[in-house]
């Protein structure tokens, strides 16, 4: 008997608006009065707020989490010949953005525990067309940067950080986005530090990096209507950068009470058979984007993903939301068949597209709905196993 629950949905940002909406209408009124839309004081301020948060020298405010990659890519010189090496779990943006500057990425199987990048796995990867290494901090949960930067320094790559899952996490009490030679953030609205649209920043402590990446964003221009190169439009609006300063002040409470969230899931569900809880390294921080388990029972067929899906079925089914990220490897998309990756040559991740299930993670979630999402979760597992 399937157990009867009010509805949890997966995300719920109505809470957070609910929480600082009075504080955000009266910044933004503020920027419509102002006449400063594109550019100007409110984009300015954001930009050192965040770089002072990640603790680099600068920050340049763009359009999207995936303009940040091409921003870095371009900055760093790496096109056509090149190739980057990145993982093939994570969104496509992170594989995209190289292929859109004209270089090629190149997949690293991962861990299956962790989601990161396997680095018993990279340095086999390397070849002499290799530019840079783009780990991506997957669900919130930091990569090993130690380990990755010392094969990076070791063969002279530059490194960019996706973060667009991660921002506030850490390793070694470091904030993700200051390790590497560049850090890309995406603020989406579904990420921890969210815009009310389209928004995304790349930090650096290069000034060099980041003067590149400032004339890029504005279309290749060093000064008014002088182009030293072709670029992009790629602007963070100043609605967008007041909206991100105020939720900026938020965001390591938010990212507390995600940690506290995720740390009673692994407490419950470390104990239901067929579950398989996120790992968490022992010198990371992570910030809990998603809480993402794995659905792998010994006596379900395995990689069909038949399991997980009938369990997501029976879980909705319960008033219970959840998402999956991500159902298709990256080298197995249609675009990448020219690459030549083969079924079976990245096993992990393959294997992981079949089995992952994101529960409801965000700051408001309850204690009751929680225990509403594990309690659903363990009926829906037998009933689908029943039906197995």
């Amino acid at each position: 008997m399937v157990l009867k629950v009010n509805n949890v949905p997966p995300l719920d940002l109505s809470r957070q608006y609910a929480q600082i909406g009075d504080e955000m209408a009266t910044a933004v009124q503020k920027v419509l009065a102002s006449g400063a839309y594109i550019g100007g004081p409110a984009v300015k301020t954001f930009e050192q707020e965040f770089a002072n948060y990640i603790g680099v020298s600068d920050c340049v405010g763009c359009n999207s989490g995936t303009d940040a990659l091409i921003l870095a890519l371009r900055a760093l010189k790496i096109g056509p010949g090149d190739e980057v090496i990145t993982t093939p779990f994570t969104f496509f943006a992170s594989a995209e953005t190289v292929s859109a500057v004209g270089a090629t990425p190149v997949f690293v199987d991962i861990d299956s525990a962790t989601f990161n990048m396997d680095l018993d796995r990279l340095e086999a990867a390397i070849t002499e067309k290799t530019k840079a290494i783009m780990p991506v901090h997957i669900f919130g949960q930091p990569m090993d940067m130690t380990r990755l930067m010392d094969i990076a320094n070791k063969h002279n790559l530059a490194v960019i950080e996706d973060c667009a899952q991660s921002v506030g996490a850490e390793w070694q009490s470091q904030k993700v986005g200051s390790i590497g030679h560049v850090g890309c953030f995406s603020f989406y609205p579904t990420k921890n530090l969210g815009a009310c649209g389209d928004g995304g920043a790349a930090t650096t402590n290069d000034p060099a990096l980041a003067a590149a990446m400032r004339r890029l964003k504005e279309h290749g221009q060093s000064s008014r209507y002088f182009y030293e190169e072709i670029g992009y439009n790629s602007r963070l609006d100043a609605l967008q950068a007041v909206i991100l300063s105020i939720k900026l002040r938020y965001l390591d409470s938010w990212n507390a009470q995600r940690r506290s969230i995720a740390a009673l899931y692994g407490e419950f569900l470390s104990r239901v058979p067929g579950v398989v809880v996120p790992k968490e390294l022992p010198l990371a921080k992570g910030v809990w984007n998603q809480y993402t388990i794995r659905l792998s029972p010994e006596d379900a067929p395995n990689p069909s993903g038949n399991f997980r899906d009938s369990v997501r079925t029976k879980l909705q089914e319960c008033g219970v939301g959840s998402m999956v990220y991500y159902p298709f490897p990256l080298h197995l998309q249609p675009v990448y068949k020219s690459l030549g990756y083969l079924p079976g040559e990245l096993p992990q991740a393959e294997q992981v597209c079949c089995e992952v299930l994101s529960l409801p993670m965000f700051p408001e979630l309850s204690r009751d709905q929680q225990e509403r999402t594990i309690y659903g979760l363990k009926d829906s597992l037998a009933v689908a196993a029943q039906i197995q």
